[in-house]
């Protein structure tokens, strides 16, 4: 089995900043998963003794916190800093952009549309610097709201630049201004080309990553696309020998969430085949 590697997957400038600072901060809680990679999460609970707790109410036998790299809601920030709790914000630059830019459209008069999943703590962070935000996947979703003449528009940092178009040119055709602040990072962009490209030619498409992980899922998307035999799996544990039946040439892409521990393992059983 010939194995290729994206040219670009796995950990993110962000993931690879908020581990070491995990890392850095022992016997600490994270509010919320750190990254949506559950065996990455497990590795700093048994390494670090770096716990998760789900919302800042559950903080309690530890005076040390990390704020995750999707970051959290302006009001239990606020409530931390007011604590004794000693803080590590981890959020990544890339999501801080978005809450900046929400907060100051929200100031300035503008109706925010957020294009992600309003389930994701990404976007719950992301609301809560919006007075009355906007969340929406689709553009069919818009019509459920009454949005004025002048529109501000985000992007979660995870998703695809096609379905923000979508989104944007609904609004450019129905309203007088619309302020367009593509904030999808440049990482879940390099690494979605770069799957997009391998499964153009690969028989097979193993993507490796959290199966809660937005950006994982949206690689499988794609990569779907363009190779119908892709598949997503946390780790080797996932795979399945009849996947390779017939297939010579296997093309490999991982979230940006994935360890290269991770990778490795997957690659090296994969190159047996």
């Amino acid at each position: 089995m010939e194995v290729k590697l994206a040219k670009s997957l796995g950990f993110c400038f962000g993931v690879k900043r908020a581990i070491k600072l995990a890392q850095e901060n022992p016997n600490s809680v994270t509010i919320g998963p750190l990254i949506h990679n559950p065996k990455e999460i497990n590795r700093l609970k048994e390494g670090f003794n770096v716990g998760v707790v789900e919302n800042i109410d559950e903080i309690k036998d530890t005076k040390k916190a990390i704020i995750r790299t999707h970051g959290i809601p302006k009001n239990d920030y606020a409530k931390l800093k007011q604590s004794d709790i000693e803080l590590t914000d981890a959020t990544c630059p890339f999501v801080i952009k978005p809450q900046q830019i929400c907060e100051q459209m929200d100031k300035e008069g503008y109706d925010v549309v957020i294009f992600g999943d309003k389930s994701h703590p990404e976007i719950k962070g992301i609301m809560s610097y919006v007075s009355n935000p906007i969340v929406v996947l689709t553009p069919d979703e818009l019509v459920n709201y009454k949005i004025s003449q002048k529109i501000a528009v985000v992007s979660q940092t995870t998703k695809k630049k096609e379905d923000l178009l979508k989104i944007v040119n609904t609004l450019i055709t129905t309203r007088r201004e619309v302020r367009v602040f593509n904030t999808i990072c440049n990482a879940t962009l390099d690494n979605q080309e770069a799957a997009k490209d391998l499964a153009k030619v690969a028989d097979i498409m193993i993507v490796i990553g959290g199966k809660n992980s937005s950006n994982t899922k949206q690689l499988h998307n794609i990569c779907k696309d363009y190779c119908q035999d892709s598949y997503l799996v946390e780790d080797l544990d996932g795979l399945n020998l009849e996947w390779f039946s017939g297939k010579t040439k296997c093309g490999i892409s991982a979230g940006a969430s994935t360890p290269e521990w991770i990778i490795d393992r997957v690659v090296e059983y994969i190159s047996k085949i």
